[in-house]
Protein backbone atom coordinates (compact mmCIF):
# COMPACT_ATOMS: atom_id res chain seq x y z
CA UNK A 1 0.00 0.00 0.00
CA UNK A 2 3.06 2.42 0.76
CA UNK A 3 4.10 2.04 -2.66
CA UNK A 4 1.71 2.21 -4.53
CA UNK A 5 0.35 5.77 -2.48
CA UNK A 6 3.83 6.65 -3.00
CA UNK A 7 4.06 5.75 -6.82
CA UNK A 8 0.31 6.96 -7.53
CA UNK A 9 1.72 10.19 -5.56
CA UNK A 10 4.50 11.10 -8.09
CA UNK A 11 2.88 9.91 -11.34
CA UNK A 12 -0.41 12.04 -10.50
CA UNK A 13 1.94 15.31 -9.32
CA UNK A 14 3.94 15.34 -12.54
CA UNK A 15 0.51 15.57 -14.30
CA UNK A 16 -1.11 18.01 -12.19
CA UNK A 17 1.67 20.08 -12.29
CA UNK A 18 1.67 20.50 -15.83
CA UNK A 19 -1.99 21.40 -15.63
CA UNK A 20 -1.73 24.03 -13.36
CA UNK A 21 1.81 25.17 -13.30
CA UNK A 22 2.38 24.28 -9.51
CA UNK A 23 5.34 23.94 -7.64
CA UNK A 24 6.77 20.63 -6.83
CA UNK A 25 5.53 20.28 -3.52
CA UNK A 26 1.97 21.13 -4.71
CA UNK A 27 1.80 18.95 -7.20
CA UNK A 28 2.79 16.05 -5.05
CA UNK A 29 0.07 17.54 -2.46
CA UNK A 30 -2.55 17.15 -5.49
CA UNK A 31 -1.04 13.71 -6.18
CA UNK A 32 -1.40 12.70 -2.64
CA UNK A 33 -5.06 14.24 -2.73
CA UNK A 34 -5.87 12.14 -6.23
CA UNK A 35 -4.68 8.80 -3.89
CA UNK A 36 -7.43 9.83 -1.11
CA UNK A 37 -10.33 10.33 -3.35
CA UNK A 38 -8.99 6.90 -4.91
CA UNK A 39 -9.76 5.44 -1.05
CA UNK A 40 -12.76 7.04 -1.24
CA UNK A 41 -14.18 6.56 -4.47
CA UNK A 42 -13.75 2.75 -3.63
CA UNK A 43 -15.51 2.82 -0.21
CA UNK A 44 -18.50 4.70 -1.37
CA UNK A 45 -18.40 1.75 -4.05
CA UNK A 46 -18.29 -1.05 -1.37
CA UNK A 47 -20.84 0.65 0.36
CA UNK A 48 -23.04 0.62 -2.15
CA UNK A 49 -21.97 -3.28 -2.36
CA UNK A 50 -22.89 -3.50 1.48
CA UNK A 51 -26.38 -1.80 1.96
CA UNK A 52 -27.69 -3.60 -1.02
CA UNK A 53 -26.57 -6.40 0.96
CA UNK A 54 -28.09 -5.58 4.03
CA UNK A 55 -30.80 -4.30 2.04
CA UNK A 56 -31.79 -8.60 1.27
CA UNK A 57 -31.14 -9.60 4.61
CA UNK A 58 -27.28 -10.61 3.89
CA UNK A 59 -25.30 -9.72 6.89
CA UNK A 60 -21.96 -7.65 6.63
CA UNK A 61 -18.67 -8.40 8.96
CA UNK A 62 -16.68 -5.47 7.10
CA UNK A 63 -14.83 -3.64 4.34
CA UNK A 64 -11.26 -4.16 3.80
CA UNK A 65 -9.98 -1.09 1.25
CA UNK A 66 -6.77 -1.38 -0.76
CA UNK A 67 -5.69 0.92 -3.21
CA UNK A 68 -6.39 -1.44 -5.88
CA UNK A 69 -9.98 -1.95 -5.23
CA UNK A 70 -11.97 -3.30 -2.11
CA UNK A 71 -13.69 -6.53 -0.44
CA UNK A 72 -16.86 -6.52 1.38
CA UNK A 73 -17.22 -9.73 3.48
CA UNK A 74 -20.39 -10.93 3.65
CA UNK A 75 -21.73 -13.55 6.49
CA UNK A 76 -23.51 -15.74 3.31
CA UNK A 77 -23.84 -16.09 -0.29
CA UNK A 78 -26.75 -14.83 -2.04
CA UNK A 79 -29.44 -16.89 -1.55
CA UNK A 80 -30.67 -16.24 -5.39
CA UNK A 81 -29.23 -15.33 -8.69
CA UNK A 82 -30.91 -12.19 -8.73
CA UNK A 83 -29.71 -10.80 -5.76
CA UNK A 84 -26.23 -11.73 -6.31
CA UNK A 85 -26.78 -10.05 -9.61
CA UNK A 86 -27.99 -6.21 -7.73
CA UNK A 87 -25.49 -6.91 -4.62
CA UNK A 88 -22.98 -7.28 -7.48
CA UNK A 89 -23.74 -4.13 -9.80
CA UNK A 90 -24.66 -2.29 -6.56
CA UNK A 91 -20.87 -1.29 -6.17
CA UNK A 92 -20.30 -0.12 -9.78
CA UNK A 93 -23.64 2.09 -10.27
CA UNK A 94 -22.47 3.71 -7.15
CA UNK A 95 -19.24 4.57 -9.05
CA UNK A 96 -21.00 5.87 -12.24
CA UNK A 97 -23.32 7.91 -10.60
CA UNK A 98 -20.42 9.66 -8.37
CA UNK A 99 -18.95 10.27 -11.55
CA UNK A 100 -21.54 11.61 -13.64
CA UNK A 101 -21.91 14.01 -11.09
CA UNK A 102 -18.07 14.77 -10.72
CA UNK A 103 -17.37 14.69 -15.03
CA UNK A 104 -20.92 17.45 -15.07
CA UNK A 105 -18.72 19.68 -11.69
CA UNK A 106 -15.55 19.58 -13.38
CA UNK A 107 -16.79 20.70 -16.65
CA UNK A 108 -19.12 23.39 -15.31
CA UNK A 109 -16.09 24.78 -13.01
CA UNK A 110 -13.30 26.95 -14.50
CA UNK A 111 -10.53 25.60 -16.30
CA UNK A 112 -7.09 24.93 -14.99
CA UNK A 113 -8.18 25.96 -10.90
CA UNK A 114 -8.07 23.45 -8.22
CA UNK A 115 -11.48 23.27 -7.74
CA UNK A 116 -11.30 22.36 -11.15
CA UNK A 117 -8.41 19.69 -10.62
CA UNK A 118 -10.25 18.35 -7.35
CA UNK A 119 -13.90 17.73 -9.43
CA UNK A 120 -11.34 15.91 -12.09
CA UNK A 121 -9.64 13.74 -9.47
CA UNK A 122 -13.08 13.02 -8.28
CA UNK A 123 -14.42 11.94 -11.95
CA UNK A 124 -11.17 10.07 -12.73
CA UNK A 125 -11.43 7.92 -9.20
CA UNK A 126 -15.39 6.74 -9.87
CA UNK A 127 -14.85 6.36 -13.59
CA UNK A 128 -12.20 4.12 -13.11
CA UNK A 129 -13.37 2.38 -10.23
CA UNK A 130 -16.75 1.51 -12.00
CA UNK A 131 -15.62 1.06 -15.56
CA UNK A 132 -12.68 -1.39 -14.21
CA UNK A 133 -14.89 -3.10 -12.15
CA UNK A 134 -17.72 -3.68 -14.58
CA UNK A 135 -15.28 -5.89 -16.60
CA UNK A 136 -17.08 -8.86 -16.79
CA UNK A 137 -14.65 -11.86 -14.79
CA UNK A 138 -13.87 -12.73 -10.98
CA UNK A 139 -12.69 -11.46 -8.69
CA UNK A 140 -14.32 -7.81 -10.49
CA UNK A 141 -18.00 -7.06 -10.16
CA UNK A 142 -18.48 -7.81 -13.72
CA UNK A 143 -17.64 -11.21 -12.86
CA UNK A 144 -19.45 -11.71 -10.02
CA UNK A 145 -22.70 -10.80 -12.55
CA UNK A 146 -21.60 -12.96 -15.01
CA UNK A 147 -21.77 -15.38 -12.27
CA UNK A 148 -25.49 -14.55 -11.57
CA UNK A 149 -26.02 -14.60 -14.93
CA UNK A 150 -24.84 -18.20 -15.32
CA UNK A 151 -26.42 -19.36 -12.57
CA UNK A 152 -29.85 -18.29 -13.71
CA UNK A 153 -29.29 -20.22 -16.79
CA UNK A 154 -27.84 -23.30 -15.43
CA UNK A 155 -28.72 -23.53 -11.84
CA UNK A 156 -25.64 -24.26 -10.89
CA UNK A 157 -23.65 -21.39 -8.94
CA UNK A 158 -20.52 -23.04 -8.73
CA UNK A 159 -20.43 -23.55 -12.51
CA UNK A 160 -20.84 -19.73 -12.68
CA UNK A 161 -18.05 -19.07 -10.81
CA UNK A 162 -16.06 -21.26 -12.82
CA UNK A 163 -17.00 -19.57 -15.86
CA UNK A 164 -16.53 -16.35 -14.32
CA UNK A 165 -13.33 -17.29 -12.93
CA UNK A 166 -11.74 -18.60 -16.31
CA UNK A 167 -13.09 -15.15 -18.29
CA UNK A 168 -11.31 -13.04 -14.94
CA UNK A 169 -8.07 -14.79 -16.37
CA UNK A 170 -8.74 -13.80 -20.05
CA UNK A 171 -9.51 -10.19 -18.77
CA UNK A 172 -5.92 -10.34 -16.53
CA UNK A 173 -4.35 -11.32 -19.36
CA UNK A 174 -5.38 -8.98 -21.80
CA UNK A 175 -4.72 -6.28 -19.25
CA UNK A 176 -1.27 -7.34 -19.15
CA UNK A 177 -1.50 -7.64 -22.78
CA UNK A 178 -2.66 -3.87 -23.10
CA UNK A 179 -0.42 -2.62 -20.55
CA UNK A 180 2.40 -3.95 -22.97
CA UNK A 181 1.52 -2.69 -26.13
CA UNK A 182 0.89 1.46 -24.49
CA UNK A 183 4.11 0.75 -23.12
CA UNK A 184 5.67 -0.30 -26.48
CA UNK A 185 3.78 3.06 -28.03
CA UNK A 186 4.64 5.10 -25.96
CA UNK A 187 0.89 6.31 -24.07
CA UNK A 188 1.61 4.58 -21.16
CA UNK A 189 4.74 5.66 -18.73
CA UNK A 190 7.21 3.52 -18.23
CA UNK A 191 6.74 4.67 -14.16
CA UNK A 192 3.13 2.52 -14.44
CA UNK A 193 4.35 -0.32 -15.98
CA UNK A 194 4.95 -1.65 -12.54
CA UNK A 195 1.30 -0.77 -11.11
CA UNK A 196 -0.78 -1.79 -14.24
CA UNK A 197 1.36 -4.93 -14.17
CA UNK A 198 0.23 -5.25 -10.29
CA UNK A 199 -3.13 -5.08 -11.33
CA UNK A 200 -3.34 -7.62 -14.11
CA UNK A 201 -1.05 -10.11 -11.50
CA UNK A 202 -4.03 -9.28 -8.74
CA UNK A 203 -6.43 -10.21 -11.33
CA UNK A 204 -4.95 -13.59 -12.50
CA UNK A 205 -4.35 -14.42 -8.74
CA UNK A 206 -8.07 -13.69 -8.07
CA UNK A 207 -10.02 -15.42 -10.75
CA UNK A 208 -7.76 -18.46 -9.58
CA UNK A 209 -8.92 -18.34 -6.27
CA UNK A 210 -12.25 -18.49 -7.68
CA UNK A 211 -12.02 -21.26 -9.42
CA UNK A 212 -10.47 -23.20 -6.53
CA UNK A 213 -13.24 -22.37 -4.54
CA UNK A 214 -15.87 -23.25 -6.69
CA UNK A 215 -14.19 -26.70 -7.35
CA UNK A 216 -13.79 -26.89 -3.51
CA UNK A 217 -17.85 -25.77 -2.80
CA UNK A 218 -18.66 -28.96 -5.34
CA UNK A 219 -17.52 -31.03 -2.41
CA UNK A 220 -19.11 -30.05 0.53
CA UNK A 221 -22.11 -32.27 0.36
CA UNK A 222 -19.01 -34.92 1.04
CA UNK A 223 -18.19 -33.92 4.72
CA UNK A 224 -19.67 -36.11 6.84
CA UNK A 225 -18.25 -35.80 10.03
CA UNK A 226 -19.36 -38.95 11.43
CA UNK A 227 -16.87 -40.45 8.93
CA UNK A 228 -14.24 -37.69 9.02
CA UNK A 229 -13.65 -36.71 12.15
CA UNK A 230 -11.07 -39.24 13.86
CA UNK A 231 -12.34 -41.45 16.69
CA UNK A 232 -11.01 -40.35 20.24
CA UNK A 233 -9.78 -43.01 22.69
CA UNK A 234 -9.66 -42.03 26.45
CA UNK A 235 -7.23 -42.02 28.63
CA UNK A 236 -7.13 -40.51 32.65
CA UNK A 237 -5.22 -37.48 33.78
CA UNK A 238 -1.84 -38.60 34.82
CA UNK A 239 -1.44 -41.19 32.12
CA UNK A 240 2.51 -41.88 30.86
CA UNK A 241 2.95 -40.51 27.10
CA UNK A 242 4.13 -43.75 26.22
CA UNK A 243 1.70 -45.58 28.01
CA UNK A 244 -1.14 -43.44 26.07
CA UNK A 245 0.72 -44.30 22.46
CA UNK A 246 0.92 -48.36 23.34
CA UNK A 247 -2.92 -48.43 24.50
CA UNK A 248 -3.90 -46.34 21.04
CA UNK A 249 -1.93 -49.12 19.08
CA UNK A 250 -2.69 -52.40 21.11
CA UNK A 251 -6.53 -50.95 20.73
CA UNK A 252 -5.98 -50.99 16.34
CA UNK A 253 -6.73 -47.17 16.29
CA UNK A 254 -3.83 -45.28 15.25
CA UNK A 255 -4.88 -42.59 13.69
CA UNK A 256 -7.22 -41.76 17.03
CA UNK A 257 -6.87 -39.14 18.55
CA UNK A 258 -5.80 -38.70 22.70
CA UNK A 259 -8.45 -37.46 24.88
CA UNK A 260 -7.39 -36.88 27.99
CA UNK A 261 -10.09 -37.16 31.03
CA UNK A 262 -10.36 -36.23 34.74
CA UNK A 263 -11.13 -38.19 37.97
CA UNK A 264 -15.05 -38.15 37.26
CA UNK A 265 -13.93 -39.54 33.71
CA UNK A 266 -15.22 -36.56 31.73
CA UNK A 267 -13.19 -35.48 28.47
CA UNK A 268 -11.19 -32.39 29.67
CA UNK A 269 -7.85 -31.80 27.21
CA UNK A 270 -7.00 -33.38 23.79
CA UNK A 271 -3.17 -34.60 23.18
CA UNK A 272 -1.35 -32.58 20.40
CA UNK A 273 0.02 -35.22 18.20
CA UNK A 274 2.89 -32.48 17.00
CA UNK A 275 3.84 -31.65 20.89
CA UNK A 276 3.36 -35.67 21.69
CA UNK A 277 5.38 -36.18 18.76
CA UNK A 278 8.35 -33.96 19.35
CA UNK A 279 8.48 -35.76 23.04
CA UNK A 280 12.14 -37.73 22.60
CA UNK A 281 11.04 -41.57 23.08
CA UNK A 282 13.14 -41.93 25.88
CA UNK A 283 11.03 -39.25 27.84
CA UNK A 284 7.52 -40.35 27.20
CA UNK A 285 7.86 -43.17 30.03
CA UNK A 286 7.97 -40.29 32.56
CA UNK A 287 5.77 -37.89 30.92
CA UNK A 288 2.57 -37.32 31.42
CA UNK A 289 -0.32 -36.49 28.46
CA UNK A 290 -1.30 -33.87 30.51
CA UNK A 291 2.12 -32.29 29.43
CA UNK A 292 1.33 -31.91 25.97
CA UNK A 293 -2.51 -30.90 26.17
CA UNK A 294 -4.93 -28.31 25.09
CA UNK A 295 -7.90 -27.53 26.90
CA UNK A 296 -11.03 -29.00 25.33
CA UNK A 297 -12.54 -25.47 26.60
CA UNK A 298 -9.72 -23.64 23.69
CA UNK A 299 -11.15 -25.77 20.69
CA UNK A 300 -14.12 -24.95 18.79
CA UNK A 301 -16.71 -27.44 18.77
CA UNK A 302 -19.27 -28.79 16.14
CA UNK A 303 -22.41 -30.89 16.46
CA UNK A 304 -21.75 -34.46 14.23
CA UNK A 305 -25.02 -34.07 12.51
CA UNK A 306 -23.67 -30.37 10.95
CA UNK A 307 -23.65 -30.23 7.09
CA UNK A 308 -20.75 -29.45 4.80
CA UNK A 309 -21.81 -25.31 4.38
CA UNK A 310 -22.08 -25.35 8.16
CA UNK A 311 -19.09 -27.22 8.93
CA UNK A 312 -16.94 -24.95 6.23
CA UNK A 313 -18.61 -21.72 8.02
CA UNK A 314 -17.34 -22.97 11.43
CA UNK A 315 -13.89 -23.36 9.99
CA UNK A 316 -13.96 -19.82 8.53
CA UNK A 317 -15.05 -18.40 11.84
CA UNK A 318 -12.87 -20.08 13.92
CA UNK A 319 -9.79 -20.92 12.37
CA UNK A 320 -7.80 -24.12 13.48
CA UNK A 321 -5.66 -27.25 13.63
CA UNK A 322 -8.09 -29.36 15.19
CA UNK A 323 -12.21 -29.02 16.14
CA UNK A 324 -14.13 -31.30 18.49
CA UNK A 325 -16.74 -33.09 17.12
CA UNK A 326 -19.63 -33.72 19.48
CA UNK A 327 -22.72 -35.78 19.86
CA UNK A 328 -24.98 -34.16 22.82
CA UNK A 329 -22.44 -33.60 25.37
CA UNK A 330 -20.03 -36.35 24.58
CA UNK A 331 -17.42 -35.90 22.40
CA UNK A 332 -17.32 -38.46 19.52
CA UNK A 333 -14.47 -37.32 17.66
CA UNK A 334 -11.56 -35.19 16.48
CA UNK A 335 -11.73 -33.30 13.17
CA UNK A 336 -8.48 -32.02 11.82
CA UNK A 337 -8.04 -29.72 9.70
CA UNK A 338 -5.92 -31.34 7.37
CA UNK A 339 -8.51 -34.45 6.94
CA UNK A 340 -10.91 -31.64 5.66
CA UNK A 341 -8.85 -30.20 3.17
CA UNK A 342 -7.02 -33.86 1.75
CA UNK A 343 -11.63 -34.52 1.26
CA UNK A 344 -11.96 -31.03 -0.38
CA UNK A 345 -8.48 -31.08 -2.52
CA UNK A 346 -7.90 -34.53 -3.10
CA UNK A 347 -5.53 -33.56 -6.11
CA UNK A 348 -3.96 -30.49 -4.66
CA UNK A 349 -3.09 -33.30 -1.78
CA UNK A 350 -1.45 -35.61 -4.27
CA UNK A 351 0.77 -32.92 -5.71
CA UNK A 352 1.97 -31.77 -2.47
Amino acid sequence: MVLLTLLVTVLYAEFARRQLDLSQLAGYLIGFGFVVSLLGSVLLHELGHALTARRYGIGVRGITLELLGGYTEMDRDAPTPRIDLLVSLAGPAVSAVLGVLAVAATLALPDRTLANQLAFQLAVSNVIVALFNILPGLPLDGGRALRAVVWAVTRDRHRGTEVAGWVGRVVAVGTAALVALLTLTRDLAPLALPLMLLVAFTLWRGAGQSIRMARISRRFPLIDLSRLARPVLAVPTGTPLAEAHRRRADGNTPGAALVVTDTAGRPVALVDPAAAEAVPVERRPWLAVDAVARSLDNLPAMPVGLDGERVMETVQTHPGAQYVVTSGEDVVGILHIADLAQLLEPQRKMNT
